[in-house]
Order: C-alpha cells, then structure tokens, then sequence
C-alpha cells in the first residue's frame, strides 16, 4: 500500500541528532548526498531530483551507506556524543554542523571514496540529502525524548538555516564583597 506525500518540518536540534534504525542490532542503510537548488521550473533534469516545499533539487555527490547510523551536530553538541563518537570539537561560535557516519560499513564497488567521508561539515548555505533505504528508522533530536519515525524511500533534507539561539556563558563565579 502507497501512504501520500507529506512533508514534516521537525524542529531544530540545541545539541545533535542521531539518524539510525530503531534497534541497535540493526544495519542503517540510506543514501547520502548533497543538494543544490535547481530552477523553479525545471520539468525535466538528468541525474537525481527531488523535491522539498515544491523546491526543485539536483542531488549530488551521493553515497550508499550502510552503518550504525549517523550522528550531526551544532557547535554545542559536537563536545558530548559527537565527541564520544570521534567527532571534532567545534568552536561555540561556529554555525556548521557536523555530521559523522557511525562504524561505516565500506562496500566493494565502483565508487571512488574519500577517507574523510564519514566526518565532515555542513557549512552555510549547504543542504544535506539522506534518503533511507532501511524498512524502519529514527531520527532522534537532542537524546531519546524527541523522536521522529522513517519508513523506506524516505527523504531528509539538513540544514543550518534554523533561528539563532541567543547563547549566554558564565564566565567563572562573579566577585563578592562581603559587609
């Protein structure tokens, strides 16, 4: 049975997102590339299109994988499970995210692959593309509380275009006078 098209707009994350199946025994398998708007217009485009809110997209630079599943990260969280995990700590003032392929499972295939494909960043104005090609997935935003359900040939699309978040740091203990 087909279900029909939705698009969901999940909330942003504070600290990470882990995108895996629900059980950790579970192989993750999706597809990963990267998109770049195309014309309005555009009917017809060799290659990989999608689309998301009517937006036309090219999707590029794509992989197969099959892993544990996939960790991305804001600046805040790239000190606590993407650290963990083997990620880089990233400066608090930084608005990239960070993404890392969880025990990537390498096939033998035809595609070239760069070492540094399992870790790297999202910059401005860069769009992540996953289609999962696993029967059942999770994305789980900030822990285990906020999850959001995936069925095969779903398509995520991620970004860093989410508001700002004012950021408040405690600087060390204020200094007291005592009467």
């Amino acid at each position: 049975s087909s279900r029909p098209f939705s698009e969901t707009r999940l909330v942003p994350a504070l600290n990470d997102l882990l995108i895996a199946n629900p059980s950790p025994a579970a192989v993750s398998r999706f597809r990963l590339g990267w998109l770049s708007k195309l014309p309005a217009d555009t009917q017809q485009h060799t290659g990989t299109m999608t689309r998301f809110a009517g937006i036309p997209y090219d999707v590029s630079h794509s992989l197969n994988v099959w892993s544990s599943g996939m960790w991305v990260s804001t600046s805040t969280g790239s000190s606590a499970a993407m650290a963990a995990a083997g990620g880089q700590p990233m400066p608090l003032e930084s608005t990239d995210l960070q993404y890392l392929i969880r025990e990537h499972m390498m096939e033998n295939s035809n595609e070239k692959l760069d070492s540094d494909v399992n870790n790297g960043f999202i910059e401005s104005k860069q769009k992540m593309h996953l289609r999962w090609n696993s029967q059942r997935g999770r994305i789980f935003i900030d822990g285990s509380h906020l999850t959001h359900n995936l069925e095969l040939g779903d398509e995520i699309m991620i970004d860093n275009e989410a508001p700002p978040l004012p950021m408040f740091l405690n600087r060390g203990p204020r200094s007291r006078s005592s009467i």
